[in-house]
């Protein structure tokens, strides 16, 4: 079913019921179905329509889950934008979408009013502060279409609803569409792998323009009709006074925000009493990690997926914290899981190859992309590119990528986005970017670089090349100068040799910069 009924259902049952406890204001679910109903007036009076994308842009909190919702209602498709990017990118992807409205949070209206980011035919609308010519202040937007109502169309499940840009092995980010249903299956695997009642109270930290922080607990929660505590962003301070505050009962932590609690003075007494788990995933976790969260008391589950998958499809449950620790768990109902080799044809349990999915929490596809469709989904399946096996109880190991997405602090990077970019600096005659382990971060995006005949190559003016092109999340943590990169008679670069080198350097014996 459409999910647009969700909160309308949960505001019946417990109107006066807090749903939201968001920059110190609390909203109850009868508040949150007035303002989605109101939105969703707001978009079908400036002519959002089904299949129209709205897009947003915006630190994490109420308004956001509203404008989603009141896609929902109306058949649109809903576009966050990751905050973490440059103008550059946002405009790059803004083209290729085309959303009818944009809507824009205070502190991203001066990029956008420097950054000529909306295309032609896009409509700003800026939620704070001064905003660019052509665009509208939210007030005089909300002004202009008070009194309006908006219909509600019958909703085919599995139209899109949600409108997510990934990075690519390519280096071109994909826009994977997500469904109503896609959204419905991932809460279902929520619902099991936390076993989630309207009794928990959750807290919510991780970005909400990222799958995982919309739909590994937020709108599971939601659905489920669960007091939710949304962070802007996430702050360990402000982490650990909600949990004691709000008697938090579950969370989301990628491994960099879990390295920071566990740095943290506060970790060892602080009051986590009344969680009864905590989810991880995005990228390896270091079995020290899990460890530690253990010995807290406190279980520690990881969920596996992508941002096609939406991103739910395997799951650790709490029975199995400790007797599977380091899996990533088993296909959650309504998922199927299965293990390929080179040519797609499924391997037993134990053999080592590609992870593939199907179920209804898969992708409709690439946004304006069937080549890359085709590609991902052949089969029937999706291809993860991601390297794993099946044990015989069928629990998922994750062993590697079969790509080069490098992922760093839960945020993924493509090697090839980054060479790109630094193949236009004049003195660059080749790169390679790779990732290497970081204790912190997961992985450390680390350019390996070749100068052209008789030019000096400085990893400081690299950098700043970088700047306002690539997020900073993007940028190398060391630029390494070689003499030539290993290539295969073909002539292609060998990254797991490229990978080799950089382990074989410590950073003292670099050219260039470490940062």
């Amino acid at each position: 079913m459409s999910i647009a009924p969700w909160i309308d259902d949960v505001a019946l049952r417990t109107p006066d019921k807090i749903a939201l406890h968001c920059a110190g204001l609390r909203c109850s679910y009868a508040a949150l179905a007035h303002r989605i109903g109101e939105r969703a007036a707001a978009l079908h009076g400036a002519g959002v329509g089904r299949g129209d994308i709205v897009a947003w842009l915006g630190y994490n909190g109420s308004a956001q889950l509203a404008i989603l919702f009141a896609c929902a209602r109306l058949g649109a498709i809903f576009m966050p934008l990751n905050w973490r990017l440059t103008a550059f990118e946002h405009r790059a992807m803004l083209a290729a979408a085309m959303p009818r409205l944009c809507f824009v949070d205070e502190p991203f209206v001066a990029s956008c009013l420097h950054g000529d980011v909306l295309p032609r035919g896009s409509r700003g609308i800026a939620l704070g502060g001064s905003h660019p010519p052509g665009w509208q202040a939210w007030d005089d937007f909300a002004v202009s279409i008070a009194g309006l109502v908006a219909p509600q169309p019958a909703i085919d499940p599995d139209s899109p609803l949600l409108l997510c840009y990934t990075s690519g092995s390519t280096g071109q980010p994909k826009g994977a569409l997500l469904s109503h249903a896609a959204l419905g299956a991932n809460a279902d695997g929520s619902v099991h792998m936390h076993g989630m009642t309207d009794q928990d109270r959750v807290l919510t930290t991780l970005p909400l323009f990222h799958v995982g922080g919309l739909n590994i607990l937020m709108t599971p929660a939601l659905r489920a009709g669960c007091t939710v505590t949304l962070h802007p962003k996430f702050e360990p301070d402000a982490w650990f006074d909600a949990v004691k505050r709000d008697g938090i009962t579950l969370t989301v932590a990628v491994p960099a925000q879990l390295e920071m609690l566990l740095a943290h003075p506060r970790w060892a007494d602080a009051d986590l009493s009344s969680l009864r788990m905590i989810t991880t995933g995005s990228t390896t976790v270091r079995r020290p990690l899990i460890d530690a969260v253990h010995a807290r008391g406190i279980p520690l589950v990881q969920v596996w997926g992508a941002t096609e998958t939406g991103p739910i499809s395997a799951a650790l449950c709490e029975g199995d914290a400790r007797r599977k620790a380091g899996s990533v768990g088993r296909a959650v109902p309504g998922v199927e899981l299965s293990i390929v080799d080179g040519a797609d044809q499924p391997l037993p349990a134990g053999q080592f190859g590609e992870v593939v999915v199907r179920g209804r929490n898969v992708t409709c596809g690439y946004f304006g992309d069937p080549q890359a469709t085709q590609q991902a989904l052949r089969g029937g399946w999706f291809h993860s590119g991601d390297g794993g096996h099946l044990d015989e109880e069928g629990y998922l190991w994750i062993e590697g990528r079969l790509k080069d997405m490098i992922i760093s602090g839960g945020e993924n990077i493509s090697p090839a986005e980054v060479e790109s970019v630094l193949m236009e600096c004049p003195q660059v005659a080749e790169a390679a970017v790779v990732g290497r382990p970081d204790e912190r971060w997961g992985e450390a995006v680390i350019a390996v670089v070749v100068a052209q005949p008789g030019a000096e190559l400085s990893g400081d003016e690299l950098l700043r090349r970088l700047q306002g092109r690539l997020a900073r999340f993007k940028h190398p943590k060391e630029i390494l100068v070689v003499d030539a990169l290993p290539r295969t008679a073909l002539g292609k670069v060998r990254k797991d040799d490229v990978r080799k080198m950089v382990a074989a350097r410590t950073p003292a014996a670099a050219t260039g910069v470490s940062i």
